[in-house]
């Protein structure tokens, strides 16, 4: 398996009920075809720098995957065939996919207590105060 990203921009007036159908069927190509979605990312609505078929905003979706080259092949085949998409680019990263060196995902930390919270706050103060200070060391030696 190789690892690949690819970005696609749709029409920007599709709804979000087409946009998420053609995310589930490029992600759905990906998995039938025996690979697994590393990353996904919604960027959302964008002014293009160009005119495309048209258009001067678009919807933009990242996809970072392991896949078969057959895989690209059936989503850049089905991406030419649907007028929703735009414009579309992959770009392979790595000839061999090795789940072991990606990076673990950062998980979002659990909620900290108040007490951390708070003395979090005190630091943060006191450390601001003590940039203060030296600033107005800094202004007094150059006079």
């Amino acid at each position: 398996m190789r690892r690949y990203e690819t970005i696609y921009i749709m029409r920007p007036n599709i709804g979000e009920d087409s946009i998420s159908g053609i995310i589930d069927r490029t992600n759905g190509v990906i998995e039938r075809f025996g690979g697994h979605i590393v990353r996904q990312d919604r960027w959302g609505l964008k002014k293009l720098a160009y005119l495309i078929k048209k258009e001067t905003h678009g919807y933009y979706v990242y996809i970072e995957y392991a896949g078969v080259p057959e895989a690209v092949d059936e989503i850049e085949r089905l991406f030419r065939i649907d007028d929703k998409v735009l414009k579309y680019l992959t770009v392979k990263l790595d000839e061999v996919y090795d789940p072991a060196k990606d990076p673990a995902p950062v998980e979002p930390k659990e909620e900290a207590g108040e007490e951390n919270v708070e003395a979090e706050a005190d630091e943060d103060e006191d450390d601001n105060e003590d940039d203060n200070e030296d600033a107005e060391d800094d202004s007094d030696s150059d006079e």
